[in-house]
């Protein structure tokens, strides 16, 4: 058993007063920005949450009371959880995705009080089911669709008055008070929405989320106060919330908001715009604007027999690489993708051309963040080493070549499952502090880690081999006109489930029985390149995609047998 540490043996920091010490060193600075909206400086955020902590007091939430946030990225969304960091109440954030009755189910189970939502989700939902919530508040303008509390509504009604009656003079930087966190505080209530189950309510402390951004403070030294980063990522997902938007606030950058859905042409439009340094993404997204962008240009035939040629193939491969570069923004010094992993043909093309892009490893439950090397460090098919303040081990008799379960203690690591003590002890299942990341890999001798896959979703071969689904759909991704698929276990016969890129089939006219033709050849090719344990008997054709996490991973649970 493979057991590395990376524990930095000092006192956790106070998240708040990272985020105290940014409001006040920025003061002037622009903060948060939505992409054709508002735009708000660091003192106008400080402002915001001040006035939001008025609103907790009159609606009688208290320190450890929960307030939850559903709706689209904004920088009043994000103003709202800051607001409950300030006032140390417990931030719920729900996915917007999630259907109403999930949402009412979620709101109830966390016990929330007040509730920062969208106008298009609150319509969806009855008030009637939510006793115990004392107000409902819109994101966008905080107006207020419910409030069953007369002060709430009075001071919601006045707040200019009542934020002049605590601020009769101004309100300068020494006014920023946030209350003092302590570690083993509960921050905040994540509801997974995960590929292999429903939703957990992941607890995480301060400690937590002060980890995880003091690493990145501490690792990603290119970003500096003033640097604009452009948040697309789910906001109530940690990778979002965390790496994308907490840690560039505490380095004092401006956050631009992507309030539409986030396509490739408004992602693209974005960066040529904000001109990004760091850029995170997951790589569906990246894969689309390689797919979309790069890889027509070099499968001309032309094209291919130059890349073959010396000399010719380096200033092609520089030119599609800072052509790329100027589609990212023209000032990109690192992308980093995480929550899963890349298509190896795109993996293999990046590392060919040199692209700054490095792959990371985490999860909700480490809040998340567990692995990370700089692009310039990286090495292919791995998710770089483990971070700070971490242990990790490897359930394997030999870690290096042999797949095992991997195992994490320390300071990123959550408190349990809220109300679900059950399905806390199945990852946790004594009081050592060590979590079952659920999460197959290997490690090598230089600490970098390879995920094999997840342990639920292994299959065991006729003779007890270990098959991993995962390695198969990267397999079959990269043959002609598939989108997306996911490989199952049918009563002990390996099956292809396949949604192909009908969009660019159907242009090109072809017919369903054509490309029923086209995926069953996809299958012969497929088999030729796998052990005979682990060949798929069968290929079944989807009629659309798959449904997806908001991390965009396939929730595989609702298509197995």
């Amino acid at each position: 058993m493979e057991d590395k540490k990376k524990t930095n043996e000092y006192n956790p920091g106070s998240l708040n007063r990272l985020l105290v010490e940014s409001i006040r060193k920025n003061w002037d600075h622009l903060a948060l920005s939505d992409m054709g909206g508002i735009n708000y400086q660091y003192k106008d955020v400080a402002e915001v949450v001040e006035k939001l902590r008025l609103m907790f007091k009159a609606a009688g939430v208290r320190r450890g009371d929960r307030v939850a946030i559903c709706g689209r990225n904004s920088s009043n969304w994000l103003a709202v959880l800051l607001a409950c960091f300030a006032s140390g109440t417990v931030a719920v954030p729900i996915l917007h995705e999630f259907k109403p009755d999930t949402i009412t189910y979620l709101l109830k189970h966390s016990g929330s009080k007040l509730l920062f939502v969208d106008a298009s989700i609150w319509e969806n939902l009855d008030e009637k089911a939510l006793p115990d919530l004392v107000g409902a508040i819109y994101i966008s303008e905080f107006g207020m669709p419910l409030s069953r509390s007369e002060r709430l509504t009075e001071v919601r009604n006045n707040i200019n008055e009542h934020f002049g009656k605590e601020y009769p003079y101004s309100f300068t930087k020494e006014d920023v008070k946030f209350v003092e966190d302590k570690p083993e505080e509960l921050a905040i209530i994540s509801y997974t929405s995960g590929s292999t189950g429903m939703s957990k309510g992941v607890m995480l402390p301060y400690r937590s989320l002060w980890s995880n951004i003091r690493f990145c403070l501490d690792n990603i030294k290119y970003l500096h106060a003033g640097d604009g980063v452009v948040n697309m990522l789910p906001l109530a997902h940690l990778y979002g919330m965390t790496i994308d938007a907490l840690h560039p606030f505490c380095q004092g950058c401006q956050i631009r908001f992507l309030t539409r859905l986030p396509s490739p042409k408004v992602i693209l439009n974005a960066f040529a715009e904000v001109k990004p340094k760091l850029i995170i993404t997951v790589p569906l997204i990246l894969e689309k604007i390689i797919r979309n962008k790069v890889f027509p240009i070099i499968e001309k035939p032309l094209m291919k027999v130059l890349l073959h040629i010396p000399y010719v193939d380096t200033k092609l491969l520089g030119k599609i690489k800072d052509n790329l570069l100027q589609a990212f923004g023209g000032n990109l010094h690192e992308l980093i993708v995480g929550g899963a992993p890349l298509n190896p043909d795109v993996e293999k093309f990046l590392a060919r051309i040199d692209f700054p892009v490095t792959v990371g490893y985490g999860m909700t439950e480490c809040g998340p963040l567990l692995t990370y090397a700089p692009a310039n460090e990286t090495k292919p098919h791995t998710v770089g080493r483990l971070m700070d303040r971490m242990e990790l081990k490897i359930d394997s008799p030999d870690p290096e070549n042999i797949p095992g379960n991997i195992w994490v203690k320390g300071m990123n690591v959550m408190q349990g499952y809220y109300k679900n003590k059950n399905a806390t002890r199945e990852v946790m299942p004594d009081d050592s502090g060590w979590m079952n990341t659920g999460d197959m890999g290997i490690i090598d001798e230089d600490g970098f880690i390879r995920i094999m896959g997840r342990s639920k979703t292994m299959i065991l071969g006729p003779s007890g081999q270990n098959i991993y689904p995962e390695e198969i759909e990267a397999k079959l991704n990269n043959l002609p006109y598939v989108a997306e698929s996911l490989i199952i276990d049918h009563n002990g016969v390996l099956e292809a489930l396949v949604y192909p890129d009908m969009e660019n089939l159907i242009s090109q006219g072809k017919t369903r029985d054509e490309i029923q033709k086209m995926m069953d050849e996809n299958l012969e090719l497929l088999n030729q390149d796998l052990p005979a344990y682990s060949k798929v008997k069968k290929l079944k054709m989807m009629n659309e995609e798959f449904e997806k996490t908001p991390k965009r991973s396939i929730k595989r649970f609702l298509y197995q047998p």
